[in-house]
């Protein structure tokens, strides 16, 4: 597979002077296509920081993020909106959503800016999406009226809208309960069956035991990775193992 994102010794600090720390310390990373990876780590160890970095979301002091072949350390900033835009799809653990408009215009608002002549279009796939996720009955819905799950769904569907290469996740079954989480999760896994690559931030061991590809950060570095075998659905129990396992045994 060839590699979609590549981050070359990157280093982020924060702070001044006696105040200065460094968030990532030349940390190179690479991610396949149609790769599904899950980055762990304690507060503070700088996996937020390094996925907001790889998306463009926020910039490097060091070091350069290549992204489809394309130097992102070196483009304009319009240029790397509209990657982030139509390349890349973004889930947080909250999603950020419109409180003056519905479920489906929430999913199609950022769709509207480049296709203002094909709403039908985009409202076809929005509800294309929504069935696929189980939320199709909601489309009306103020962001008021639906559970944390189905809101999460409906944050994914806007996230797959322009067809991105990647999905990447912060957190994003953080806020929910154990069911919705699973839930969020087997979408997730049938989104990743289907090519697309996906990069998830986690506390949670077993959210990452559903990866293919654990990496843990500490003190801004990556220490250590785990591969796993491609998630069948039924051995998620040993899978936690072998995550808590490792980190066990480097600490964190």
């Amino acid at each position: 597979m060839n590699k979609i994102i590549i981050g070359d010794h990157l280093v982020k600090s924060f702070g001044e002077g006696d105040e200065k720390h460094n968030v990532l310390s030349e940390v190179t990373v690479e991610i396949k296509e149609g790769e599904f990876v899950a980055v762990m780590g304690p507060s503070g160890s700088g996996k937020s920081t390094l996925m907001f970095a790889l998306s463009g979301m926020d910039s490097v002091d060091g070091g350069n993020v290549f992204f489809d072949g394309k130097n992102l350390s070196a483009v304009e900033e319009k240029e790397l909106s509209d990657i982030r835009r139509t390349k890349m799809g973004f889930v947080f653990q909250q999603p950020t959503m419109l409180k003056n408009l519905n479920i489906l215009d929430n999913i199609i608002f950022p769709s509207m800016r480049d296709n203002r002549k094909n709403v039908a279009n985009i409202l076809e796939k929005a509800r294309v999406l929504m069935k696929r996720v189980g939320i199709e009955e909601l489309e009306s819905r103020d962001i008021t009226q639906v559970s944390g799950g189905q809101l999460q769904r409906a944050g994914i569907c806007r996230a797959l809208m322009n067809n991105p290469k990647i999905i990447f996740g912060d957190e994003p079954t953080g806020a929910l309960n154990s069911k919705s989480a699973q839930e969020i999760m087997d979408i997730f896994s049938e989104i990743n069956a289907s090519g697309t690559a996906i990069m998830l931030v986690t506390h949670d061991a077993k959210v990452a035991a559903r990866t293919e590809r654990v990496m843990f950060m500490r003190d801004g570095k990556i220490v250590s990775e785990l591969k796993l075998p491609k998630f069948v659905g039924t051995d998620i129990d040993a899978r936690v193992e072998e995550v808590t396992a490792k980190m066990r045994e480097i600490g964190i």
